[in-house]
């Protein structure tokens, strides 16, 4: 965001050439030797930066908000990230279908090989999702978004999520111990819940030692 408000703030030195390229036109200067650049070829440059700033912020946004209601650990985030950049052979922030297609395989997709030419229902299916209008291209964004929704697809509604804790509690209590998730959840997993559950407080506004709100954290995930 910092760096998107500087560019900005560029924009006036851009009116101050807009000006003076203005001033040359009306003194029949035409030509500028001392520069190869144009008022127009720079002010379109200054908007493609500006629209790029933009997208990456929404991207970015986008990226944390998947992370913080959604679960999606930033190693999966930064792995997809990573994977796009080393497929994105050109740097043009955009991945062609057969170079998607790599990047897919490369995180543990089992696309099935077809001919050229040949159908290949399984990833038009994918394509449906990403390039619906088959512009023939991925951006990082439209991967990303795919990527995320695929990650947290699985999950239903937040009763599902209340009903597989409750499952993990005895007695199906509305909290869980910090033992029961230990014993019942990979570590990572365990230690994500911990991070983000409150403590579980019992009806007259006491904190139980070691026991963490499911219900609460379950529903806060499913506010958007």
């Amino acid at each position: 965001q910092r760096k998107h408000q500087e560019i900005r703030a560029m924009r006036s030195q851009l009116k101050k050439i807009e000006d003076l390229g203005a001033a040359m036109e009306e003194a029949l200067i035409l030509d500028n030797k001392y520069t190869e650049h144009s008022t127009v070829g720079l002010a379109q440059q200054w908007d493609q930066l500006d629209q790029l700033g933009m997208r990456m912020q929404h991207n970015l946004e986008q990226q944390i908000q998947a992370r913080n209601t959604t679960g999606v650990t930033e190693e999966a985030l930064k792995e997809f990230s990573m994977m796009f950049k080393h497929f994105d052979k050109d740097k043009f922030g955009r991945l062609n279908h057969q170079e998607f297609k790599s990047c897919l395989r490369s995180l543990g997709y089992d696309l099935p090989m077809v001919e050229e030419g040949e159908p290949d229902p399984e990833f038009e299916s994918i394509l449906d999702t990403v390039d619906p209008n088959r512009d023939g291209h991925v951006s990082l964004q439209e991967y990303m978004a795919f990527m995320i929704s695929r990650e947290t697809e699985n999950v239903k509604s937040s009763e599902e999520i209340e009903s597989a804790f409750r499952a993990l509690s005895s007695e199906g209590k509305p909290y869980v111990t910090k033992e029961e998730l230990y014993q019942n959840l990979t570590r990572e997993q365990a230690d994500y819940c911990i991070s983000h559950m409150k403590p579980y407080m019992d009806g007259k506004g006491r904190e139980l030692p070691s026991a963490y709100d499911y219900i609460e954290f379950t529903r806060s995930l499913f506010v958007n």
